[in-house]
Formats: structure tokens, C-alpha cells, sequence
């Protein structure tokens, strides 16, 4: 298995509303993709830290392995949501990938 974490920090300038709106869009685009790219064993966007954070979102994903996660990362539903929902709303990305 190999998980596959993303933490993003959202662009600066959006309301609290904005930044509500565009969390929901990106978990709902994200955990969504369970049901159409195989190999994703679990798929999980976490949009409410703690105050102690210094990150707005983070994707906690399982794949069957490092083959799954590529096909993922090129699926062109994955890409679709993040050209048209990540990139746009997020300024920070840092990513772990590791073999569990």
C-alpha cells in the first residue's frame, strides 16, 4: 500500500464563506474519485483542523500501490478537479508519499 498526503494552504484574500465554499467543492471532487479510479483503497479530505494549524486542507489517501497512485495523478478526473478547483484556490501545497 502507499499513502499519499497533500496539505494545502488556500490563496489569500477569500472570505470565510469563500474559503467554506471551496473547501466543500475540493473534498466533495476529491473523496468523490473513490468511485471512479481504480485502485484507491481509501480517499479522505479533512477541511476542519485545529486552531493550531497552518494548513486549511488536507487529503489523506491509501492506494493499492506506487503504479495506482501514478494512474491517479494522470486520471484526467483528477486532473479536472485539480486545474479547476485546487490550483486555482490553494497557494501552498506540500506533499508526502510513502510506502505503507
Amino acid at each position: 500500500m502507499v499513502k499519499h498526503m497533500i496539505l494545502w494552504q488556500l490563496r489569500d484574500g477569500l472570505t470565510g464563506e469563500e474559503k467554506n465554499k471551496i473547501k466543500s467543492e475540493i473534498k466533495n471532487g476529491l473523496e468523490g474519485l473513490a468511485e471512479v479510479i481504480n485502485g484507491i483503497v481509501s480517499i479522505k479530505v479533512i477541511t476542519e483542523g485545529l486552531e493550531s494549524s497552518n494548513a486549511d486542507l488536507m487529503l489523506d489517501s491509501t492506494f493499492e500501490n506506487e503504479e495506482a497512485l501514478k494512474a491517479y495523478s494522470v486520471h484526467p478526473a483528477h486532473v479536472n478537479i485539480a486545474q479547476n478547483k485546487v490550483r486555482p484556490n490553494t497557494k501552498n501545497r506540500v506533499c508526502m508519499d510513502y510506502e505503507a
